[in-house]
């Protein structure tokens, strides 16, 4: 009889179960809060009130592990937008062309997307869960954890043995005091904070806009070195839109109701305004502010059979980014695997810390080579191109050139598709060679205005222009008084 205990009963540690039901013949879940009825507010996941997607390598994994649950999500109410040819997105350089370059986010709420994959996981009751209860510590030594402390409601210890022991215990978790209190020796970490912060409010779509508006992501502009703000809408369930202002600490989005619409008012584009203007906010605003890249390097420390760690207790990416979920099932799809082939055995556990770290670390290069030091004004919205870092003057013929690349990224289907498909995590084919120079468009595109690239989406070109010549024209004029 082999058994395996769960710390965590979030996104990754209820992946994590649903792979290791397969292998063993026990799994136990420890929570340490209640779960909803229903897709609601869960205690203790204070982020999930913010944008969550999932982008295609996550969408595609998901798939594999639990068929049939993007249908039920898009049953339910979750979106699917292609990037760009589904998403209005305005870079640091101008307006994105559409064009379908095979990358694509799925959004909803989170509170959605963990009670569809919660229920699946646990309707068949192969796995077990404690709600309501808290981990004390590890049992075992620095060679080899045998179990778990725990303690219930009522505060009484008890100790639950088991030959394999996952930390799924987020940001927040405690695996590195566990493990010394065990005799384990310390746990490298390392941070790399943009100093970025967001701020999201949920408004309910006007009827003809709920289902068939395009995702829209505005970039700052670097123009004149100073902080500035960017912003994403996302469609969700129930004829919702999830809207998120992003800025540094030298610009933090505001967090009352009038800073926040003034915020949006003050946009590069007017988009994002128009649109809440017609739209009926439900509740307040909410602030974020833990985004900083943490990354804990247990696959550095002396083998310790029968432990591993995993999601954001292992690597927590700044969740602007939008890779955690997607990171999350890629590495349950990886376990999956190994354990399908090896067993899930404790005396491999430390082999698969590595693998599993190797996952999250193309998500942690991406992420951090964006958030280390660099100008102010370059904070990015989720899923959109990130601006280039600050660099020391360059010759004008430098800049000419940077000029060059960024005008054709927005117009070049071979750019663009390499730009997205990278940034939703999908891997490059080993047959594609990167281009030598900027690719040139037989015929180069003109820099495209707002009401331009509004009209490349027709459910929203025609509330757009409706009764009014130009939206954009009249946004500049109020702005300007």
């Amino acid at each position: 009889m082999t058994r395996a205990v769960v710390l965590g009963g979030g996104f990754a540690g209820v992946l994590t179960a649903e792979v290791l039901s397969r292998h063993v013949d026990e799994v136990t879940v420890i929570e340490g809060g209640r779960y909803p009825r229903g897709p609601e507010v869960r205690t203790g996941v204070p982020q999930a009130h913010h944008s969550h997607v999932l982008v295609t390598a996550g969408a595609e994994a998901l798939e594999t592990l639990l068929p049939g649950t993007l249908e039920e999500l898009r049953d339910r109410g979750a979106h699917r937008r292609g990037l760009p040819d589904g998403a209005l997105i305005l870079s640091a350089d101008g307006w994105f062309r559409r064009h379908e370059t095979g990358a694509h986010l799925v959004s909803c709420s989170r509170w959605l997307m963990d009670h569809v994959i919660r229920q699946r996981v646990l309707a068949g009751g192969a796995v077990e869960v404690r709600e309501g209860t808290r981990v004390l510590g590890l049992v075992g030594d620095a060679s080899h954890v045998t179990g778990v402390v725990v303690a219930g409601e009522d505060g009484a210890a008890e100790r639950l043995d088991a030959d394999v022991v996952v930390d799924a215990t987020g940001r927040r978790s405690r695996a590195d005091r566990w493990l010394a209190a065990i005799g384990g020796p310390g746990v490298e970490e390392e941070v790399v904070d943009p100093g970025l912060a967001y701020s999201t409010r949920i408004y309910r779509a006007p009827a003809g806009l709920a289902a068939g508006i395009p995702a829209v992501m505005l970039h700052p502009s670097p123009e004149g070195g100073g902080p500035g703000h960017g912003a994403t809408l996302f469609p969700i369930e129930d004829g919702r839109w999830i809207v998120t202002l992003t800025g540094t600490r030298e610009a933090t989005p505001p967090t009352d109701e009038r800073g926040f619409t003034d915020c949006v008012r003050a946009l590069r584009s007017p988009v994002v305004a128009e649109l809440l203007a017609a739209a009926e906010p439900l509740g307040g605003v909410r602030p974020f502010r833990a985004t900083a890249n943490r990354r804990r390097f247990y696959e550095r420390r002396p083998r310790t059979e029968g432990f591993l760690v995993v999601g954001d207790a292992l690597t927590a990416v700044n969740p602007v980014h939008s890779h955690g979920m997607s990171i999350a099932l890629l590495s349950a799809l990886r376990l999956d695997r190994a354990w399908a082939e090896h067993g899930a055995k404790p005396s491999g556990l430390p082999a698969l810390q590595a693998a599993v770290a190797e996952v999250a670390d193309t998500s942690w290069r991406m992420a951090t080579e964006q958030d280390r030091p660099r100008d102010a004004a370059a904070a990015t919205p989720a899923t959109a191109p990130a601006p280039a870092p600050a660099a020391p003057p360059v010759p004008a013929a430098g800049r000419q050139m940077r000029a060059r690349m960024a005008r054709a990224l927005l117009t070049s289907p071979v750019l663009m598709s390499r730009l997205f498909r990278a940034q939703t995590l999908v891997p490059a084919q080993a047959t594609e060679e990167p281009p030598s120079h900027p690719q040139r468009p037989t015929h180069p595109h003109p820099p495209l205005d707002t009401d331009e690239a509004v009209a490349q989406f027709p459910e929203l070109s025609e509330w757009w222009f409706s009764g009014r010549p130009s939206r954009q024209a009249t946004w500049e004029e109020n702005r300007d008084d």
